[in-house]
């Protein structure tokens, strides 16, 4: 893993300037070991790999978007975690009355009490009391308590259909968590590889810098040649031509570096006048795996995959909840009522009260969108099969790709080794002839031309490398292991 030992003034160079609008970030500020009177802006703040992670994941947009939408989804589980608790409710009314007859006001107080059981029973309980007070009237006074229960029998009965909605809610929230992981994941891989991108123009200016330096070098052996009368005068043209198409190269990857480090300070939502430098060393060593290990890996870690599968599981979900939705409501029902009222009269003065028990049925006749629901979800299952073996054939794919592309690229970048030596001798060799008087100015500038490919290979075969091998993480869902990040979702 990378070292995270250049934080301490990485951070106060970034994260300062980055984190609070507040802040006058153009005010001058001296870093530890630079010198009185420099300008922040005229340092250059050095960012390994590590610190760019580290910087993503408190930064960038996309995980702390993902981390807020995590906030509603949990209280979507709370809310069907809910369904199975008591429910209270409150109700009150105050109003007056005017008729032909008397006027009055009219005062109501009625608490009441619900509470759902596992099986479909619905139990209610409520109080309720009123208070009238009218001119001719008088006062009157009531209190009432009512009781009822409610059995399923066909529609809402059974702990399976009841349960339903808060197994859904929470499969869903397994789907969130991986669509998290998925999404941290893919900004992680999209920062490393921004990174490398700044790393890759970095080499190509050294590169170009480089062969800009061996051509002006050239251009002095040519000078010395000329006033020995060894060469033709004319022949230096070649070389004053060869260094202004080095200097172009230069220019050019002077502005890719500009624009790659852009990209990375705005993937790091930094502030774009950040002067960073990526610091990382570009080394890779060979890694084997084997597909048939890779696969059975991907199988239960590649979040997307997993999501196919608990989509499924909504699925079957929906299509139970939909079928009971379309079935009669046949219901056993009871309950029973106590009333006390009194009045300053004496009329109705007394207690009462009533039960009741028998059998409901509602039959909905004629209605398609009772069935509506369920043909949907019924489609739904089918089609949801179908993804799914689709699912496992994609990453069967995509894992045997990445695996042989992993190798792949490792071959490549061997090749590419051997022949940038080879090309940085055969230049060596022929400069020699030259100052021997046995090459020509031409055969130079093409050997120098080869080294140059030859070095831009290799940097894009080492780059194509290692950026398979974060492929490999993301396609086998592994690239919070690999750094050891913990998503801090409970």
């Amino acid at each position: 893993m990378n070292s995270r030992g250049a934080l301490a003034i990485t951070l106060l160079c970034l994260i300062a300037r980055s984190g609070h609008a507040s802040m006058d970030v153009s005010a001058p500020t001296v870093t530890r070991g630079a010198e009185p009177g420099v300008l922040l802006s005229q340092q250059s703040t050095h960012l390994t790999l590590g610190d760019a992670v580290y910087l993503g994941l408190r930064n960038h947009r996309g995980i702390r978007s993902a981390y807020l939408h995590r906030v509603a989804q949990k209280f979507d589980l709370r809310v069907a975690k809910d369904a199975f608790n008591p429910k209270l409710l409150l109700k009150a009314k105050h109003e007056g009355t005017q008729g032909s007859v008397d006027r009055g006001r009219h005062t109501a107080l009625s608490p009441s009490v619900s509470l759902l059981g596992e099986h479909g029973t619905r139990l209610s309980t409520g109080w309720t009391h009123q208070l009238g007070d009218a001119e001719r009237a008088g006062r009157v006074r009531s209190d009432g308590l009512n009781l009822s229960i409610i059995q399923p029998l066909l529609r809402g009965a059974g702990r399976d259909v009841t349960t339903a909605p808060l197994r859904l809610a929470q499969v869903s929230e397994q789907a969130n968590r991986l669509n998290l992981k998925a999404s941290v994941a893919q900004a992680i891989s999209d920062i490393i590889t921004t990174y490398r991108e700044l790393l890759r123009s970095q080499e190509q200016l050294t590169i170009a810098q480089e062969a800009l330096e061996r051509t002006r070098s050239l251009l002095e052996v040519n000078k010395a040649l000329i006033s020995a009368g060894r060469m033709a005068e004319f022949e230096i043209v070649q070389t004053e031509a060869e260094i202004a198409a080095q200097e172009l190269s230069v220019e050019d990857a002077h502005n890719q570096l500009h624009i790659n480090r852009l990209a990375l300070l705005r993937l790091l939502a930094l502030d774009l006048s950040t002067p960073v430098r990526a610091s990382e060393m570009l080394e890779a060593s060979r890694v084997s795996i084997d597909p048939q290990e890779a696969l059975r890996l991907a199988q239960v870690q590649q979040p997307n995959y997993l999501s196919t599968l608990l989509g499924s599981q909504q699925a079957d979900l929906n299509l139970l909840i939909a079928r009971d939705q379309a079935r009669w409501d046949v219901s056993l029902v009871g309950g029973a009522n106590q009333l006390n009222g009194r009045s300053d009269s004496g009329a109705g003065v007394g207690r009462t009260w009533d039960s009741y028990a028998g059998v409901q049925l509602e039959i909905p006749l004629g209605d398609l969108s009772t069935r509506q629901a369920e043909v949907h979800a019924r489609i739904n299952v089918e089609t949801q099969a179908i993804s799914l073996a689709d699912a496992r054939q994609e990453l069967e794919r995509d894992v045997n790709n990445v695996v042989r592309d992993l190798g792949t690229r490792w071959r490549q970048y061997e090749i590419a080794q051997r022949a940038t030596e080879l090309s940085r001798r055969k230049l060596e060799i022929e400069r020699e002839k030259l100052n021997a008087g046995r090459s020509s100015n031409f055969q130079i500038i093409s050997f120098e031309g080869d080294l140059r490919a030859a070095e831009n290979a290799r940097l894009s075969a080492l780059i194509a490398y290692l950026n398979a091998q974060t492929q490999l993480d993301l396609t086998l869902g592994m690239t919070l292991e690999s750094w050891e990040i913990a998503l801090n979702d409970a």
